[in-house]
């Protein structure tokens, strides 16, 4: 488990493969992920790619104003129906892409997608509402 934000910027930065990997693999108590947010912004984008990111984190940036920090929330799966919602609605049209080809974004949020102004947009929240509607049978 990674016990303090100092020691997750080591891991990120490490030249190990081993360290370096554990930066995107394990656990870390929700004080760690809020510290690494407060005093070291910049790895923002490092926390968002850790696998075991907690929902809270996550809803944190959401808020992000770094489009591409939005963009990787996006793409992942735990992600509680607010966030789904909130993120489906977003100014950039690249978020909301990732929304709509998300494999657990809600039917209803992917049906209002669909009518998306954005051509790409509609056309992923189409093909990825197809694809689960042929899986259910």
């Amino acid at each position: 488990m990674i016990s303090s934000a100092k020691e997750f910027i080591h891991l990120r930065d490490s030249t190990v493969k081993e360290e370096y990997d554990r930066s995107a693999y394990e656990e870390a108590p929700l004080k760690v992920w809020k510290e690494v947010l407060e005093k070291y912004s910049d790895y923002a984008r490092w926390v968002v790619h850790n696998k075991t990111v907690p929902l809270e984190i996550l809803e944190i940036l959401s808020f992000s104003e770094d489009v591409d920090i939005r963009w990787e929330v996006a793409t992942k799966r735990k992600l509680s129906p607010e966030l789904f919602e909130r993120l489906s609605k977003d100014r950039e049209t690249t978020v909301r892409v990732r929304i709509a080809v998300n494999r657990k974004t809600p039917l209803s949020i992917l049906d209002v997608l669909c009518n998306d102004e954005d051509a790409d947009v509609a056309s992923g929240a189409q093909m990825n509402k197809e694809d689960r509607v042929a899986r259910i049978g």
